[in-house]
């Protein structure tokens, strides 16, 4: 992962191990930390290399003995960055965000 500041904005940029499967290098670096040590124990926790195979000699530079094995993901905490969300218990009455009108012609 990769922090890139520009002004007030923090830009993470993230980086796909499996594109099949959603599969990002901190959630392989995370399964390995939590004793993940084969192919197979990555494919059996995340799925990584199930489906058409070509993360499957990327995912493995990241088990032991790998040559990005014992790097450390960095852990990031995103802070509140709007003060009143959609979703925020604080808001006292519910406002519908959008307006949708169905008309059937």
């Amino acid at each position: 992962m990769r922090l890139i500041f520009i002004g007030a904005w923090i830009i993470i940029v993230l980086m796909f191990i499996c594109i099949c499967n959603a599969i990002t290098e901190r959630q392989v670096q995370a399964a390995v930390a939590d004793g993940a040590s084969t192919m197979g124990d990555l494919q059996g926790q995340l799925g990584v290399a199930t489906c058409c195979g070509c993360c499957a000699d990327t995912a493995q530079e990241y088990l032991p003995g790998g040559r990005y094995a014992g790097q450390a993901s960095v852990a990031q905490e995103a802070g509140t960055l709007v003060a009143n969300a959609a979703n925020d218990p604080m808001v006292s009455a519910p406002v519908a965000m959008v307006a949708v009108a169905v008309r059937r012609a």
